[in-house]
């Protein structure tokens, strides 16, 4: 029977894993958008790929800056404006703030040992263990990669080539 140092360190691993997977997924889908699809939604009750990033990346410095010390929900996070548009923002832009929200969930996740895993955090004053956080941001980032997929599939849907194993097509 595995040890808890066993267990706990294969989760780590697979969660990594998990996540850099999320995160290749969202960028496969987004380097596939031109500057101009960045931008738009499907509705005004529905978020862009460029809103969709903000969320993302301002989720990630809040809840993964000092996971084990702090609240995951900082003072100085405006939650709300990461759901606006922000005109003028370029892909390229976007992409940096993508990357330095992962820059520190991984950071954050590397620095964490399996005795941490049963550790108490906070998000929003609700008590969590390690584990069930991790959990609860992996399937939170997976939903908001599934928008991202989604919104370029359909911006793109006459170029789409599949991301993953293409449905087979019966001969017309």
């Amino acid at each position: 029977m595995a040890d808890r140092d066993d267990v706990g360190g294969d989760f780590l691993r697979s969660a990594r894993a998990r996540l850099e997977s999320l995160k290749t997924l969202g960028e496969q889908a987004i380097a596939r958008l031109d500057e101009g699809d960045i931008a738009k939604s499907l509705d005004p009750e529905s978020n862009s790929v460029a809103v969709l990033v903000q969320h993302i990346a301002g989720n990630m410095r809040s809840r993964w800056t000092d996971l084990l010390t702090t609240d995951g929900e900082k003072p100085d996070r405006n939650r709300d404006g990461e759901f606006e548009s922000a005109p003028g923002a370029t892909k390229a832009q976007l992409m940096q703030r993508w990357e330095a929200g992962w820059r520190v969930l991984f950071a954050a996740l590397d620095a964490l040992k399996p005795d941490d895993l049963t550790r108490t955090v906070l998000i929003r004053g609700e008590a969590l263990t390690v584990v069930d956080a991790i959990n609860r941001q992996l399937a939170h980032y997976g939903q908001h990669v599934g928008q991202i997929v989604f919104l370029a599939k359909h911006l793109k849907w006459q170029t789409w080539k599949s991301l993953s194993m293409p449905r087979r097509r019966r001969p017309t």
